[in-house]
């Protein structure tokens, strides 16, 4: 991965601003990281003199995952560092020469003198908590340079959103007191997935993971102990050369800690409370716990299911666990990878306090206790329901693969190009797209609480507190409401400003975004959050296109729950447009 950095030249109005923002982290991400019709649209455009028209672009999904009611945008700071060091290169324009062998040499100029200069990015913050129909982000610039960004943008939004809701379900229905662990770089599908899922899934409310790489790039912590290999590849106590381990403040040494193991095991076997969990422990899982504890005595973390959880790994654990606090360390705590998780938990936990009780070891009852072993939403849902002690979950597969659903489904479809809004007709009215340039803002009810995300004009005056405004669902007649908002917060921040004048907004720090992240799921109204039957949310629009309609005036009804079955409505006034519009793009069939 490139850690680099490029600078271009902006044009801001009548001022020019160097920017050095860095390359995107996967060096794969290119100009050429795209479909090949993006580049013969180019060349049609181009050809016919259509290459410098301004266009307008929406990408957005239009059904939320995993049978949820929300999603969590990921991915907007990669593609800021696209646009920001797009250039297509000279060995990568021999390539396109071979690839579309038909087109002129002046194409090939064109391409080569391309840049996003000229393009303007508009998007929700990353980290926030977002709907269906709501533009993610919107591209203006020339058509022919955006219709290059279309693949790479929804490349790199589509996995990363996917992904950070999967983490975030994960974390509602782990609950905030609970440590979670990525472990899916060994599952994930290739080197990006593993890396871009360490990433998001921090991102989406994740504690730590064990890659190692992710941590570098991005600054994740790290977590991780040891394997069944290592447990297993001992023998017997013997195997350890190496006994000797200075107490943690240094004022002294003990010899043999092995020797100290030892003591201790037949200690806890000699006690009469703790005499019905087990007899004799295995001695070479003992070894390897030993010797684990000698080269980490400060992170010592055992995995204690190799060959049998409470007749030997728990023991085992608490013998090296008590040596160690004598020598003043604390044992961080045990990994359950099989078997019942909720049951060995109860009854590991119920073993802990047994020690602490018996030997006067103060909080060892409640040492920490990690569960693994192809955890999901719903088996972490079902511990919950049965009762557990588990204080950490290291989810993987399904995790990272987003087993539930395979993919988001964004899309980037013209709205606008020189000023004419465009519309994208279907038969399923779910794929219509919503034309023109809009603005969009979330507007809060008296409770604090996100009431509906709302689309207006570009051109309209901004939303105000105590308005009423008047909306209705696009080709429904009869679904209408009003809606007045107690505080009104704009969706749309300027990322790229390319030739306008307007402020680019900053980059925050993962950790910042991770922060928006966890304060937006936790603004939610609990309904729209749960696993099971959630309450839509609802996306709204209103709009003044008076050159394109006449004003008139419906009444409506508050806002009621049983109004929105389906999450979009529109104003009055932007009805009629719809229907305009859609009747003048839809050819007319004929009857013989």
């Amino acid at each position: 991965m490139e850690s680099a950095s490029a600078s271009i030249v902006i044009p801001n109005g009548s001022m020019e601003e160097t920017r050095s923002i860095p390359l995107p982290t996967n060096p794969m991400v290119t100009p050429l990281l795209t479909d090949l019709y993006q580049f013969t649209m180019a060349y049609a455009y181009w050809k016919a003199g259509k290459h410098l028209d301004r266009g307008v672009f929406d990408l957005y999904f239009r059904k939320n995952p995993f049978g949820g009611e929300y999603t969590v945008f990921g991915g907007l700071e990669e593609c800021i560092r696209f646009i920001a060091n797009f250039k297509i290169k000279e060995e990568e324009i021999s390539f396109l020469r071979f690839a579309m062998p038909t087109c002129e040499d002046g194409f090939f100029s064109y391409l080569m003198a391309i840049d996003c200069s000229e393009v303007e990015v508009y998007a929700v913050p990353e980290g926030s908590v977002v709907f269906p129909k709501i533009p993610l982000m919107r591209i203006e610039g020339p058509v022919a340079v955006v219709q290059l960004l279309e693949t790479p943008f929804l490349s790199l939004v589509n996995y990363a959103s996917l992904v950070t809701t999967n983490a975030a379900r994960h974390r509602l229905v782990a609950g905030k007191s609970k440590t979670l662990l990525e472990f899916g770089l060994r599952r994930a599908q290739g080197p990006d997935g593993g890396i871009s899922a360490s990433r998001y899934c921090y991102m989406g409310g994740f504690d730590a993971t064990s890659n190692v790489a992710a941590g570098k790039l991005f600054g994740i912590p790290l977590r991780g102990t040891h394997s069944h290999a290592f447990v297993s590849s001992y023998m017997n106590l013997n195997e350890i050369c190496d006994k000797e381990l200075r107490s943690s403040d240094g004022s002294s040494t003990c010899e043999d800690f092995v020797i100290l193991v030892q003591n201790w095991l037949n200690k806890i076997q000699r006690t009469n409370s703790l005499r019905s969990f087990f007899a004799e422990t295995n001695q070479s899982e003992l070894a390897a716990f030993t010797s684990y504890a000698l080269a980490f005595p400060n992170n010592f973390l055992a995995l204690v299911d190799t060959y049998d959880v409470m007749r030997s790994g728990v023991p085992n654990f608490c013998a090296v666990a008590l040596a160690l606090h004598d020598l003043g360390y604390k044992a961080i705590g045990i990994r359950l990878d099989s078997g019942d998780l909720a049951y060995l938990s109860i009854e590991a936990r119920r073993f802990f306090r047994a020690i602490e009780e018996e030997f006067g070891v103060a909080g060892f009852g409640k040492i920490n206790i990690t569960a693994s072993n192809d955890l999901n939403e719903e088996t972490i849902d079902a511990l919950n329901k049965q009762g557990h002690e588990v204080d950490a979950f290291g989810i993987g597969t399904y995790l990272v693969t987003c087993y539930a659903q395979a993919a988001l489904g964004c899309v980037f479809k013209l709205v606008e190009i020189n000023n004419q809004p465009r519309i994208k007709l279907s038969e399923d009215v779910t794929k219509v797209s919503i034309p023109c340039k809009k603005r969009c803002y979330r507007l809060y009810g008296r409770e604090g609480y996100p009431l509906v995300d709302i689309m207006t004009g570009e051109n309209e005056p901004a939303l105000k507190v105590g308005e009423r405004i008047l909306c209705r669902h696009p080709f429904n007649e009869s679904k209408r409401a009003y809606v007045v908002p107690q505080y009104v917060e704009e969706l749309l921040k300027c990322y790229w400003p390319g030739g306008s004048c307007k402020t680019r907004e900053e980059l925050p720090s993962l950790e910042k975004i991770r922060n928006r992240c966890m304060q937006h799921l936790n603004l939610m109204r609990p309904d729209h959050m749960r696993r099971l039957n959630p309450t839509p949310y609802k996306v709204l629009l209103s709009f003044l296109l008076d050159l394109f309609y006449h004003n008139h005036i419906i009444s409506g009804s508050g806002l009621k729950n049983n109004l929105f079955h389906d999450q979009v409505s529109v104003s009055a006034k932007l009805y009629d447009f719809i229907h305009f519009l859609w009747l003048s793009e839809a050819p007319v069939g004929e009857l013989q």
